[in-house]
């Protein structure tokens, strides 16, 4: 007589023998011999006992994860600046040589009404690169915010200078000549004494 299997039980068999097998597999594998039995065991005793699979050099550099300089990015262009400048602090503390990050936490601390700050860290980001367009038109506009017009004008004109046909620095130009031609006070805004 002949016992039948159970075909439900064929899944479970078939998973325990391949856990069977690994477990053998990594018990033989785990077996290393012992440095002087190498060497016993090599004809030639020029071979290295042991092959180093990372070159430790002086040039090996360290690079952060990025990830602060994208959430600081997502946030910025959420409009949610007090994160973004979280981020972007973060990121320049990680990497102070990423020009993006100081640029953005620049802009971070214009819309937070920082302007100390912004200053400082448009500084930064001079010495690493010197004045880039995108620079000169962050702080024109950092200082169209503070209310200076003429210092925004100049950043401007100069960004402009080095990128002509740039449509922002165009338009930036353009915003500034529109708030500086209308200024709009309330009716009630005169001072009696």
């Amino acid at each position: 007589m002949t016992k039948q299997r159970d075909p439900a039980r064929l899944p479970s068999l078939i998973a325990a023998s391949l856990m069977a097998l690994c477990l053998v597999g990594c018990q033989a594998t785990d077996i290393v011999p012992a440095p002087e039995a190498a060497v016993a065991a090599a004809p030639d005793a020029t071979v290295p006992t042991t092959t180093p699979t990372v070159e430790e050099t002086g040039e090996v550099k360290y690079y952060p994860s990025d990830e602060p300089l994208h959430l600081a990015v997502e946030h910025f262009n959420r409009g949610h600046y007090g994160l973004a400048e979280r981020y972007f602090r973060d990121a320049v503390e990680k990497a102070p040589k990423d020009v993006a990050a100081w640029i953005g936490l620049a802009a971070s601390y214009d819309r937070l009404g920082r302007f100390d700050l912004a200053d400082r860290a448009y500084r930064s980001a001079i010495k690493l690169r010197g004045e880039t367009t995108q620079i000169l038109n962050n702080e024109g506009y950092s200082y169209m915010l503070r209310g200076d017009l003429n210092r925004a004008r100049a950043k401007f004109q100069r960004a402009h200078e080095l990128d002509p046909e740039n449509p922002t620095i165009i338009n930036n130009l353009h915003l500034l000549d529109e708030s500086s031609r209308y200024i709009i006070r309330a009716p009630d805004a005169s001072i009696t004494q």
